[in-house]
């Protein structure tokens, strides 16, 4: 990285020593000491260039906490980045949420600190299969997750998120549809499939997290840790959300955490997801099960700082390509 060697100063142990009195189960004092100087630098940096950050869940806490001026699940971050006043928008999640922030904010300038956080879900569908979709299926609405690229977007019919996604598909259903086709998540699909009120055909994608939990793996936490409340993320195995204590999004399951404030609770999720919550809830012991997302953690305090002070690498979508990938996700805040 270019610049000058950061370094731990009072300035910077004055500045961050709230932020660090929140997380020091998470940081040691040494660790602490090598990025507490990132979280200064960029702070004070997005101010001089009224950049605001965008930090999804499953960023680190040093990210989340640390940096983060809107934090939350897709729903959030996409209806906040809609409103933004900032002129710039740092993204820091991965890169189809990039795309989101220029599609609700053309005249802004979106960065993403490493191009190559990418999607497993984003990956597993391009906007030609969809095209064969529609034609397979002539009339049935398309309802495309978030975690798709700008162009499948464009040929969807409307979008959602894991919050919304139940709601989107029955108001569809109210709107005078039978079945309708969602990609590219199966696992969500046949989650909401379980209890919508109307037929839904499903494209094969996954997200490399969720895939990964099973429904042996509850148990086996049951077995370990008792009384032990499991939720799990709509994009994991049926049969692991079947298992489990309470199913929903990112921001929902922050919620029940808060809500219910559970003595023992495990994420089936993204490892930093449980690390947040941890932190915000002391007294709530979070049991790890860790899997890590290799695309969300291409994004670090240092990648960050370079893309503020460089103002890149930029997100740039064609114009008219924007105008038809508004329209979905539009719908989708309308319903939401």
């Amino acid at each position: 990285m270019t610049g000058v060697q950061l370094k731990y100063t009072q300035d910077v142990a004055a500045a961050t020593a709230p932020l660090y009195a929140m997380l020091e189960k998470q940081y040691s004092a040494a660790h602490w000491e090598t990025i507490a100087p990132y979280i200064f630098e960029i702070n004070r940096l997005k101010a001089e260039k009224n950049a605001v950050i965008l930090a999804h869940n499953y960023m680190t806490p040093d990210i989340f906490y640390g940096v983060g001026d809107i934090i939350g699940d897709s729903l959030k971050l996409a209806r906040e980045a809609a409103s933004m006043k900032a002129d710039m928008i740092i993204q820091c999640g991965v890169h189809f949420m990039a795309e989101t922030s220029k599609i609700l904010c053309p005249e802004k300038k979106v960065i993403i600190p490493d191009m190559l956080a990418g999607c497993s879900l984003a990956e597993s569908i391009t906007a030609e299969d969809v095209r064969k979709l529609k034609a397979q299926y002539p009339g049935v609405p398309v309802v495309t997750y978030v975690n798709t690229s700008a162009e499948v977007k464009a040929e969807s019919d409307i979008c959602c998120t894991s919050s919304n996604a139940l709601k989107i598909v029955n108001a569809l259903g109210r709107q005078g549809h039978d079945t309708v086709i969602m990609t590219p998540d199966k696992f969500l699909a046949r989650n909401v499939a379980a209890e919508a009120e109307i037929k839904v055909i499903y494209w094969d994608g996954v997200c490399v997290v969720h895939e990964r939990f099973s429904a042996q793996d509850v148990r086996d936490l049951r077995a370990q840790h008792g009384d032990v409340v499991v939720l799990a993320h709509p994009e994991c195995p049926p049969e692991v959300v079947q298992e489990a204590d309470y199913s929903g999004s990112t921001a929902q399951m922050d919620a029940y955490i808060r809500d219910h404030q559970p003595r023992k609770a495990v994420l089936m999720t993204e490892c930093s997801m449980s690390d947040n919550i941890a932190a915000a809830n002391p007294g709530v012991e979070m049991i790890g099960t860790c899997q890590m997302c290799p695309y969300m953690k291409r994004i670090t305090l240092p990648k960050i700082l370079e893309a503020l002070r460089t103002e890149g690498p930029e997100v740039h979508i064609d114009p008219a390509l924007i105008e038809r990938a508004r329209l979905p996700i539009e719908r989708m805040l309308a319903l939401s």
